[in-house]
């Protein structure tokens, strides 16, 4: 019997080899088929794809190690095109990034991390709290309080720092993780594909508090959906 196939789709550039191996412990069994939005796009267009007044600002890894910063806009003219491409190769699809986007005509399953973690942070952030949210860029705090804000309801509190997986040291994650602790967040969410298990580690160890991280969320709801065991030692 063949394995199952799980498409996982970065805005960047592939292979995301600070992804893919992490993804392969949460997810046993399952093959990865990876394809990157940036895939074959030169330092040149990268830079063009820069956001624009009123774009939602993503950032994100490309293959030589760096980052890029580019807009939601630019992202939606070559995703829909890949995505229904992948679909007939795998059984289903993760999308690898947190970014705000729209629904998508896909007949299999699609996993959209920018809802998944928001819901997992509404499902068990405790009645009255604060939460914190650790997004990447300074520039998306406005669109990542309103995401959450909008999910949680009115009994919890939101307050974001930002901390960047790709361009940030620890010690700014650290930091940006203080700043939640201090603010009263008794939960705290990293909102972003690119915060790795030992990013998680270095938040929970700096604050104490329970951290729930976008890819292991959305890794665990793909195994239960696609019907493997988990078995990995990636984030509880």
């Amino acid at each position: 019997m063949n394995a199952m196939r799980l498409g996982v789709v970065t805005i960047g550039q592939t292979p995301r080899v600070d992804l893919a191996p992490e993804l392969e412990d949460l997810l046993p069994g399952i093959e990865l088929v990876e394809r990157g939005v940036l895939d074959g796009c030169s330092q040149e267009e990268i830079a063009s794809f820069a956001p624009t007044d009123g774009d939602h600002a993503l950032t994100t890894r490309l293959a030589d190690g760096g980052s890029a910063i580019i807009g939601e806009a630019s992202v939606m003219r070559r995703l829909p095109r890949i995505l229904i491409a992948l679909e007939e190769e795998v059984d289903a699809i993760l999308l690898a990034c947190t970014g705000p986007f729209p629904a998508m005509p896909l007949s299999k399953p699609f996993f959209v991390p920018d809802r998944i973690i928001a819901h997992a942070v509404a499902a068990t952030a405790p009645h009255g709290a604060t939460v914190g949210i650790i997004a990447p860029l300074p520039e998306q705090e406005a669109d990542t309080l309103q995401k959450f804000r909008t999910v949680v309801g009115v009994d919890v509190s939101v307050i974001v720092s930002a901390a960047s997986p790709y361009t940030d040291t620890e010690e700014r994650l650290r930091e940006a993780a203080r700043e939640l602790a201090s603010g009263g967040a008794r939960l705290i969410a990293m909102d972003c594909f690119g915060y790795t298990a030992a990013m998680r580690a270095a938040v929970a160890a700096e604050t104490g508090l329970p951290v729930v991280v976008a890819r292991s969320v959305a890794a665990r709801l793909a195994a239960e959906t696609l019907g493997v065991p988990v078995t990995g030692s990636g984030v509880a």
